[in-house]
C-alpha cells in the first residue's frame, strides 16, 4: 500500500512539475485545421496539430513564451502565452494568406518562376550543408487503414484479422508510434535511439517506425521513394518540370517566399506534381506540398503518395529546418482499397556534433528493452501531436480486445471451432492449432492442383505431407522449432519417397539455426533447380520435351548456420548420400506426336543406360557470406540486418566429399560469387554477379557431382532478375568437372529511356539490357547478350518480361524469345 501511494504522489510532482501548451486550431469557419506546425520562436521545441486541430506542446518550465503557428496557405501568427504549471490552453484561428499575385520580371523573356528555380538550384548544395549534421529528438507515427476487405481472398477465410476490421470490411490494420533521439550526418549516418514505442492491439510489440526510412531531403537531386525520384530544384529539374509562380507572401520573419507550382513534363518520369516554396535571397526551401503516381515510383499498387513538409526559420542561426513532415498514400488491389499516413516531428535540433570518432558505426538503431513498456501517462505527457478520435478508439479497442482475445479460454473457443474436422479435408488439407500454446499441426492434402506435377521417371507424382509447428510463448527468445513430412508419390514407378525435416531457430539476434533432414527424394543432377516441376510438366505434357533429369537420393544430413558478426553469415553442412540411376518410365504426353521422349541421361539423351553407377559418398562443407558495409537495427528481440547497398556481398565456399564408395568420387572443391548493385540513381541501375571455382583431383567423379550451370531449353522464365541463368544454354552441355567461371550482368533503365520515347512511354515499362559468360576449359567462351522489356502488363498487374536473347560460342550459336513470367514464383 505505501509503494502504491508514493507511486502515485510520484506521478502528480512530476505532472505538476510539467509545462504543457495545447488547444486546437481552425480557419475563420471554424474547420479544424490539421497539420499546423507549432513551436516556439527561437528554439526547435515544436510540434504538429491532428487531423482534428488538435495540438499539445512541451515546455521545459512556466512562464512566458511567443508561440509561433505556421500553415501552408494561412498567415503565420505569433502568440505570447502564458504558461504556468500543467496545462495551458490556447486556441488558435488562422486567417488564409493573401498571396501577391504580382510577378516580379526580372528579364521579359524568362519565366520569373525559372529564374526562382534557377536561384535556388545554385544555392541548393550550400543550404544543403547548413543542416547536413544535427542532433534532434525524433517523434514518428503511422497508420494503416484497409476498406472493402472480403470474407474469402482466393478461397481462403479472411476473417476480421484478429477485430482489426469490422462487418464492412474495413479499419485500421496497423498503428504505431515511437519517441526517440536521433543523430545524422549527410549523406546517410544515422544513430537512433527509440525510447518509446506502441503498438495498437500488441503491447508486447516493438514499433518498426523509425527516422532511417524518413529522410526525404529535396536538396538532394534525388529522393528515393522505391525509385529514385526527381527534386524539383535538382541539377536536371527543367528536363522534367515546367515552374509557374503561384503567389508570394511575406512570412513572419520578414522574409519573400515564392509559392511556385510543379508540373511533370511527362507523365510516365519519376517526378512529382504541386508546389514548392522558396525564400527570396536565401532560396532555401520553406515548403513542399507535392505528389505523385504509383507508376511513377514504378509501384503499380500505389494509386497516389503526398508529401508534405514544413520549415522553421531560427533567427540566432539564420537557417531553415525541417520541423514537420507527413507522408500519405493510396493504394489498392482486387478490389480491397489501403491508406496510410504517417506523421514525423522534429525537434530540439543542435547543429554541432560531438567529436566522437565512434559516434557512427554499423548499429544504426537501438530499441531500448523497456521501450514498449511505457505507459498513457508517460505517452500524454510525451506525445507531441495528439490522437485523433479514430486513433484514441483505436488503441483502447484493440487493447481490450487484445487482453480477451490472449486469455486461454477465448483462445480455446477459436481453436475449437476452427479444429473441427470435415470430411473433405481429406482432400483439402487440414490443421488443428493450439493459439495458446503456440502450436499447430498440418496436413497438406492432396487436392491442390500444384499438388502434382510429371515428369518420365515418375510420371504423374503427387506431393503432400504432414508438419507440426512450435513457436516459444516468449516472444522475445525468438525461438520456434518445427518438424515436417513430405510425401511425394510417382505412379507410373509406384513408388513412395519420403523425407524427414526438424528445422530449430534458436534466437533472431545471431540467427543460429539447425537443420537435419533424411529420407529418399528424386533430385535433379543440378541441385540449384534449373527447371520447375510446373515449367518441365508443361514442356513434356505438350511438347514431349523432359527436360528435367532427375536421380534416387537416399541421405541423412545437418546444417548449422548463424551470423558470426553482422553481415558475417555462416553456414557447415554435412551429409551421406547414396545415389542411383534412374530411367524413364512413362512415354505418356497430352498432345500426340511422333517424337520420342529423351534418355533420363543427361550424357546420354539417346542412349537408355544408366548414367552413373550406384555409389555412396559423405561431404562436407563451409560456406560463408560477407556483406561489405551492412549496418543493423538491434531490437530487444532480433536484429535486422540492413545491406548497404553501396557494397557488394561476397560468398565463399569449400566442400570436401570424402568415404565414397568408390575412392575414385572423392574430391574436394572451392567456390565463390560476389553479387553487387549499382545505383545510378533515376538513370536506373546494373546488377551483376561474378562466379568461378574449381574442382580438385576430380577427373573421375560422378557426373552428379560435375559443376553444372543453370541453363534453360524453354521459352520461358520467372521474369525476375536472369543474374544465375543462360537462356539458350542447353540445361548440361556445359557442366565440368575442372575450373569455371560466370559473368552474368543485367541494365534496367527504370525507365529512364523508355520514357522518353513517344508510344512505348504509354506502356510505363522498363528497358533490360544483359549479358551472360561462361568459360570452362577446352571450350570456347559461351556469351548470350539479350533486350527487353519488364514490368508488362495492364493496370496494376504488370508482371511479365519479355526478351529478346543471342547466343555466341567463337561465333553465332541461336537466338529465341524468352518470356518471364513473374507469378511462377509463387506456383512452384
Amino acid at each position: 500500500m505505501k509503494k502504491q501511494t508514493l507511486a502515485i504522489l510520484l506521478f502528480f510532482v512530476s505532472f505538476l512539475g510539467a509545462a504543457q501548451i495545447k488547444g486546437s486550431i481552425t480557419e475563420k469557419s471554424g474547420v479544424a485545421l490539421p497539420g499546423v506546425s507549432i513551436f516556439i520562436e527561437g528554439t526547435y521545441n515544436g510540434t504538429s496539430a491532428n487531423d482534428q486541430g488538435n495540438y499539445f506542446l512541451q515546455v521545459t518550465t512556466p512562464g512566458t513564451y511567443t508561440v509561433v503557428y505556421q500553415m501552408l496557405g494561412f498567415k503565420t501568427q505569433k502568440i505570447k502565452v502564458v504558461v504556468q504549471n500543467g496545462v495551458t490552453v490556447q486556441n488558435v484561428v488562422l486567417v488564409e494568406e493573401e498571396l501577391n499575385l504580382q510577378e516580379v520580371v526580372i528579364n521579359a523573356k524568362e519565366n520569373p518562376a525559372d529564374r526562382m528555380i534557377r536561384e535556388a538550384i545554385k544555392a541548393r548544395k550550400s543550404n544543403s550543408e547548413r543542416t547536413s549534421k544535427f542532433t534532434a529528438d525524433f517523434y514518428s507515427r503511422g497508420m494503416f487503414k484497409i476498406k472493402d476487405l472480403p470474407k474469402k481472398l482466393f478461397g481462403q477465410e479472411v476473417g476480421d484479422l484478429g477485430g482489426m476490421v469490422d462487418s464492412t470490411g474495413s479499419g485500421i490494420i496497423y498503428l504505431s508510434e515511437t519517441v526517440s533521439k536521433i543523430v545524422f550526418q549527410k549523406p546517410d549516418e544515422l544513430k537512433e535511439t527509440i525510447i518509446a514505442s506502441k503498438v495498437s492491439g500488441n503491447d508486447k510489440g516493438y514499433s518498426y517506425n523509425t527516422a532511417r526510412s524518413t529522410a526525404y531531403d529535396f536538396y538532394d537531386n534525388n529522393v528515393r521513394f522505391a525509385t529514385a525520384m526527381i527534386s524539383p530544384i535538382s541539377s536536371e529539374a527543367f528536363s522534367y518540370y515546367k515552374y509557374k509562380i503561384a503567389g508570394s507572401f511575406m512570412d513572419d520573419s520578414k522574409q519573400m517566399v515564392y509559392k511556385i507550382q510543379v508540373t511533370s513534363k511527362r507523365d510516365s518520369e519519376p517526378t512529382f506534381d504541386g508546389f514548392i516554396y522558396i525564400v527570396d535571397d536565401s532560396y532555401a526551401i520553406y515548403a513542399v506540398d507535392l505528389s505523385t503516381k504509383g507508376y511513377r515510383m514504378r509501384q503499380e499498387f500505389i494509386d497516389t503518395l503526398t508529401i508534405t513538409q514544413q520549415f522553421a526559420f531560427n533567427q540566432a542561426s539564420n537557417l531553415w529546418s525541417k520541423n514537420v513532415q507527413a507522408l500519405e498514400f493510396q493504394a489498392g488491389a482486387f478490389g480491397i482499397k489501403f491508406t496510410g499516413k504517417f506523421n514525423y516531428v522534429y525537434s530540439n535540433y543542435n547543429f554541432e556534433l560531438p567529436t566522437d570518432k565512434k559516434l557512427f558505426g554499423r548499429e544504426m538503431v537501438v530499441v531500448e528493452r523497456e521501450s514498449n513498456k511505457k505507459d498513457d501517462s508517460y505517452w500524454n505527457q510525451f506525445r507531441p501531436i495528439p490522437l485523433t478520435n479514430e486513433e484514441f478508439l483505436d488503441y483502447k479497442k484493440k487493447d481490450s480486445i487484445t487482453t480477451v482475445r490472449s486469455s486461454k479460454v477465448y483462445l480455446d473457443s477459436v481453436d475449437g471451432k476452427k479444429n473441427k474436422f470435415k470430411f473433405f479435408d481429406i482432400i483439402k488439407g487440414y490443421t488443428y492449432q493450439n493459439s495458446y500454446k503456440k502450436y499447430r499441426l498440418a496436413y497438406d492434402g492432396v487436392g491442390s492442383p500444384l499438388s502434382y506435377s510429371f515428369n518420365t521417371v515418375q510420371g504423374w507424382n503427387l506431393n503432400s505431407g504432414f508438419g507440426f509447428y512450435r513457436e516459444s510463448e516468449n516472444e522475445e527468445s525468438g525461438r520456434e522449432y518445427s518438424v515436417r513430412l513430405n510425401l511425394n508419390y510417382g505412379f507410373a514407378e509406384d513408388r513412395l519417397r519420403y523425407s524427414l525435416r526438424y528445422n530449430h531457430r534458436f534466437n533472431r539476434i545471431n540467427n543460429d539455426e539447425l537443420s537435419i533432414e533424411a529420407g529418399i527424394k528424386a533430385e535433379q543432377f543440378n541441385s540449384a533447380q534449373p527447371i520447375s516441376p510446373l515449367v518441365n510438366s508443361v514442356a513434356s505434357l505438350f511438347f514431349k520435351n523432359n527436360f528435367m533429369k532427375l536421380y534416387n537420393r537416399e541421405f541423412i544430413s545437418a546444417t548449422f548456420s548463424r551470423y558470426l558478426a553482422p553481415g558475417f553469415y555462416a553456414s557447415l553442412q554435412s551429409e551421406w548420400s547414396q545415389r542411383r540411376a534412374l530411367q524413364n518410365n512413362t512415354d505418356y504426353t497430352l498432345i500426340k506426336n511422333e517424337d520420342d521422349y529423351l534418355s533420363n541421361n543427361p550424357l546420354q539423351p539417346n542412349n537408355d543406360a544408366l548414367a552413373f553407377e550406384q555409389h555412396s559418398l559423405a561431404k562436407v562443407s563451409l560456406g560463408l557470406r560477407y556483406n561489405f558495409g551492412v549496418r543493423y537495427i538491434t531490437r530487444p528481440d532480433s536484429r535486422l540486418q540492413i545491406r548497404d547497398s553501396d557494397y557488394p556481398t561476397l560468398y565463399l565456399n569449400y566442400l570436401q566429399a570424402f568415404a565414397g564408395s568408390n575412392s575414385d568420387f572423392n574430391y574436394s572443391q572451392i567456390s565463390g560469387r560476389i553479387v553487387y548493385e549499382l545505383d545510378l540513381n533515376n538513370k536506373g541501375s546494373i546488377a551483376m554477379q561474378l562466379k568461378g571455382g574449381k574442382l580438385f583431383n576430380a577427373e573421375n567423379i560422378s557426373f552428379i557431382d560435375y559443376q553444372h550451370f543453370n541453363g534453360n531449353q524453354t521459352n520461358v522464365n520467372n521474369g525476375g532478375r536472369y543474374l544465375n541463368v543462360f537462356n539458350l544454354l542447353p540445361y548440361y552441355s556445359a557442366s565440368t568437372n575442372d575450373s569455371y567461371s560466370e559473368i552474368h550482368a543485367e541494365y534496367n533503365d527504370a525507365g529512364y529511356f523508355i520514357n522518353k520515347i513517344p508510344l512505348l512511354n504509354l506502356l510505363k515499362t522498363n528497358l533490360i539490357i544483359g549479358a551472360h559468360q561462361l568459360a570452362v576449359p577446352d571450350r570456347k567462351p559461351y556469351q548470350e547478350f539479350s533486350i527487353g522489356l519488364d514490368k508488362l502488363g495492364f493496370g496494376k498487374f504488370r508482371q511479365l518480361r519479355l526478351d529478346y536473347v543471342r547466343s555466341y560460342q567463337g561465333g553465332f550459336v541461336g537466338d529465341g524469345i524468352l518470356f518471364g513470367i513473374k507469378f511462377l514464383n509463387f506456383v512452384d
